[in-house]
């Protein structure tokens, strides 16, 4: 058993086809295949069941393909440390990154980070915090941007930013009257919400205090974007709360929408950047996380950079 056949299995697993892994791995079909059998051969289980043109992994498979990702996870920070130890800021960072800030945060931090680090490509995943949690822990993502506590004491958050929520409706909605909106003034029933697995789904549901949602009106809504609420709410289909730099993206439908902050202070997220603890690009995540917080914009409450590390 090697690395090599790790690779061979795991990219098997991944792309659901010999011919597409073996393109991969820059190998002939012959020689992943034959590889692979004589893994499986030496490992004595089945990692995989070949059903005519087939291909699905066995249980025992799935675990094994498991401890796969970590053991190429390693290798990968083995050699990470011994570049790091050379130069702490060169190398590919690969950041995970949330859909609801993907858009609308990374505009602001690209262009100073290719000034910044620019040994330091960055390659971006836009994924849910549920699935971009596990990619990090398994050594697949170097950190991840999220808006939800750090979920794992494997990582480390820098805190980045407080962003508030704002409210937006048509601009001909009774509460648009209002410069600031109370939450309790809000009606769980016409608010648009995005789909399961989006925490700004659930940090909304929190705020209207409406925890057993099954009565709202608009839950059969599972919007998957932004986009798509600002959209629906344009047609005056219900409101929508927005974290404020997707408020401040937002032109074409100006003409028909208005934003209201909420009053209190409370009604918001708080951005983080997390990293495993054992993470040997740490230096350039901190800086990284710096950036972010020194070129965004004025207007949100950006966290001092000295109360940043926990």
């Amino acid at each position: 058993m090697n690395l090599r056949d790790l690779r061979y299995i795991v990219s098997v697993a991944e792309l659901g086809h010999f011919g597409k892994a073996a393109l991969a791995c820059h190998v002939s079909q012959p020689t992943l295949s034959g590889q692979i059998l004589k893994l499986e051969e030496e490992l004595g289980v089945a990692i995989f069941e070949r059903v005519g043109k087939s291909i699905r992994t066995t249980a025992v498979g799935e675990q094994i393909i498991a401890h796969a990702r970590r053991c190429l996870a390693a290798a990968s920070d083995i050699s990470a440390s011994a570049k790091a130890h050379q130069d702490p800021l060169a190398g590919s960072l690969r950041i995970g990154v949330i859909p609801t800030l993907a858009p609308y945060l990374m505009p602001y931090v690209l262009p100073f980070m290719a000034e910044t680090l620019p040994a330091a490509p960055l390659q971006l995943v836009e994924d849910l915090t549920g699935n971009l949690v596990p990619l990090l822990l398994d050594g697949e993502l170097d950190g991840a941007i999220i808006a939800t506590p750090k979920l794992s004491e494997k990582l480390v958050e820098e805190l980045i930013f407080d962003e508030p929520f704002w409210l937006v409706m048509p601009k001909d909605h009774p509460l648009s009257a209002h410069k600031i909106i109370q939450p309790s003034a809000l009606d769980p029933a016409h608010l648009l919400l995005l789909a399961e697995g989006h925490c700004l789904r659930d940090q909304s549901i929190d705020l209207c205090g409406a925890r057993d949602h099954h009565h709202m009106h608009h839950t059969d809504v599972r919007a998957t974007s932004l986009e798509t609420l600002l959209h629906l709410t344009a047609a005056g289909y219900g409101l929508t709360l927005v974290p404020q730099l997707a408020v401040e993206s937002w032109s074409a439908l100006t003409t028909q929408l208005v934003a209201r902050p909420l009053a209190g202070g409370q009604a918001g997220r708080q951005v983080r950047l997390v990293y495993r603890r054992d993470m040997p690009r740490t230096k350039a995540l901190q800086v990284l996380a710096a950036l972010m917080r020194a070129h965004l914009p004025t207007s949100l409450n950006v966290l001092a950079a000295s109360d940043s590390a926990q």
